[in-house]
Formats: C-alpha cells, structure tokens, sequence
C-alpha cells in the first residue's frame, strides 16, 4: 500500500488527529528545517521519508486505536470511513466486513459512516447523469460501471450500518454506547430511505440497453419512384391538393398542397420535440430542488435526534435528582 504525500498533508494529519481524539500521536512529526529544502538535497529526504515512516509506525502498532479509528486517519490514507482500517500488527482490514458481523458500534461513527454512504449514493446519482449525456457507447460503459461499483460500495455500507444498529439496540451495550428508542427509530428510518434510493438507481441502471435502443442499421433505402409519389398531385379536375381524409381544413393548411402540408407537419413536430424538451428540463430542475430538500431533510432530522438524545440525558439526570431530594426528604 502505498500513499504519496508532502509534509503539510502530515501536519495537518497531526492537528486533525489530536483535535478528534483529544491525545496526541505516539510519535513526535520530525522538525521542519529552515535553512535546508529538499528539493535538491538527497540526505535530506531520506532522513525526512525516514522520520515520517517512524511517525506512521508508532500510529500502526501503538496498543491503543482511537487514533487509527478516527476519520482523519482513514482520509489521510484514502480509505472508507465506518470500520477500523488498520490492525495492531499494521495489517489493512478490509474495507467492508462479512453479513451478520458486528458491524459499527460506535454511534458517533455511525453517523459519518452514513455520511459517507449519501456521499456514495450522491457519487452514484451523478456517474449515472454523465453516462445519458455520454456521445460514445465506450463512454456510456464506463460511466456505467463507476456507477455500479459505487452502488456496490453503497450496499456494503448499508450491511454495516444495519449490522452495528442491531448491535447498538441490543441490551448488553454500555450506557455510554446505548441509545433511546427515539434515536434507533430515526435512524432505522434513514437506512430505509438510502435502501429505497439505492434500489430506484439500480432500477435505472439496469434498464439502460432498453431506455436508449439503437435503430437498425439494415433497412433498405428508399427508391427514386417512392420518393417522387410522395410529392405527386393525384389527377384531378379541380386544382389545389386532395385531402386524404375527411378532416376539415383549417387557416393554416387551407391555402398548402401536399408539400406544403407535411412540410408544416414537419415544423409542428419540431416545435413539439423542443417543448418536450423544455419541460424535461423543467423536470430535471424540479428533481434536483427534490433532491436538495431531501438532504436538508435528513440533516434537521440528524440534528432533531442530537436534540433527542440530549432531552433524555436531560431527563436521566433530572430523575436522579429527583430519587436524591426524594431520599433526602
């Protein structure tokens, strides 16, 4: 595994890190020289790839994993967030785990895990916009298969998810890790809503071959004799065009023989064809401000079950003082 990054990337890891676990890492970042730059010194760069190696060691096999569990540990090594990416023998775990396994049992990880899954649901929606504005099959391939792979990636995340929510309503958790019914609730409600989004764009992938069909590349031209019959006046004794049909005629075609009838034709159709296109744009505008009020949705919703959270420690600690004046009395 391999990651290239400069010295900043590093301080801004040691920063990030000790603001999210409130300790900082094992190991100190090396000195940053003032007077010597690497870019045309050598012994100075592989001292510094030395020191930052040592630096991510101590992270991989120090005892304690809150800081390879933090999420800017896993940005910084561009992995998924939601599991525990690095083991205490600095071996890679894989990146989704197996059905009816513990899953994330953390709540607060639990919510940018699920960050991260509109993140891939998100990713997923815009591969599949770029594959029906694509101009070559080869295209339309390819942005189809970035869109398979993050729905994929999408439904692993959804297994984890629902496999730590199990573990988190179960009874034998802590009090610190244990939530109130209200919380599960809300986020067994999100769960639902990304597997019914995930589902509606597997939906649209798979009818790709049958939304956008080829015309056949077989039919025989036209000859010279049917092109001209469709232009030839049938013989009559009066002049003007003969109607094939009963409808009457109207102030736009009364004064149009044949030619000039289907040549109007031709000009209705396409003023129709731009406005079906303006109202699928229209469409399209509707569906974004949609999607838009959903995410807001789901952020207030978040922020309610915080609320939530915090009215029943609230009422935990109110009750215990109630028992105390209670016994006092």
């Amino acid at each position: 595994h391999e990651i290239r990054k400069r010295y900043t990337d590093f301080e801004k890891l040691h920063t990030d890190l000790q603001a999210q676990t409130g300790a900082p890492p094992p190991a100190s970042l090396p000195a940053k020289s003032w007077l010597r730059r690497t870019v045309n010194n050598d012994a100075l760069t592989e001292e510094r790839r030395l020191a930052l190696q040592t630096y991510v060691k101590a992270i991989l096999e120090a005892q304690d994993g809150k800081w390879r569990s933090s999420s800017a540990w896993r940005s910084f090594l561009n992995l998924p967030s939601g599991t525990s990416t690095v083991t205490a023998n600095g071996q890679l775990s894989p990146a989704s785990q197996r059905r009816g396994s513990v899953g994330i049992t953390d709540p607060n990880y639990w919510l940018e895990a699920h960050r991260d899954l509109k993140s891939q649901i998100s990713t997923a929606r815009q591969q599949l916009k770029a594959r029906d504005s694509a101009q070559t099959p080869q295209q339309q391939h390819a942005t189809s298969a970035d869109a398979k792979a993050s729905l994929v990636r999408a439904a692993t995340s959804v297994e984890q998810l629902e496999s730590g929510l199990r573990s988190l309503s179960s009874s034998d958790q802590s009090s610190s890790k244990r939530l109130g019914d209200g919380e599960l609730r809300r986020r067994r409600d999100l769960l639902l809503t990304a597997k019914s989004e995930i589902q509606a764009l597997e939906t649209v992938l798979l009818s790709a071959s049958t939304s956008h069909p080829t015309l056949p590349s077989t039919a025989a031209p036209a000859s010279a004799a049917s092109k001209s019959s469709l232009f030839t006046h049938a013989p009559s004794a009066k002049p003007g065009r003969v109607l094939g049909g009963p409808l009457k005629e109207t102030e736009r075609t009364r004064e149009l023989d044949n030619s000039g009838v289907l040549q109007l034709q031709t000009q209705v159709l396409a003023e129709q064809d731009e406005d079906v296109m303006s109202l699928g744009k229209t469409v399209g505008r509707l569906k974004d401000m949609g999607i838009l009020i959903n995410e807001e949705l789901e952020v207030q919703n978040e922020m309610l079950g915080l609320i939530d959270g915090d009215v029943e420690r609230v009422q935990g600690k109110i009750d215990v003082g109630r028992k105390r004046i209670a016994r006092i009395s």
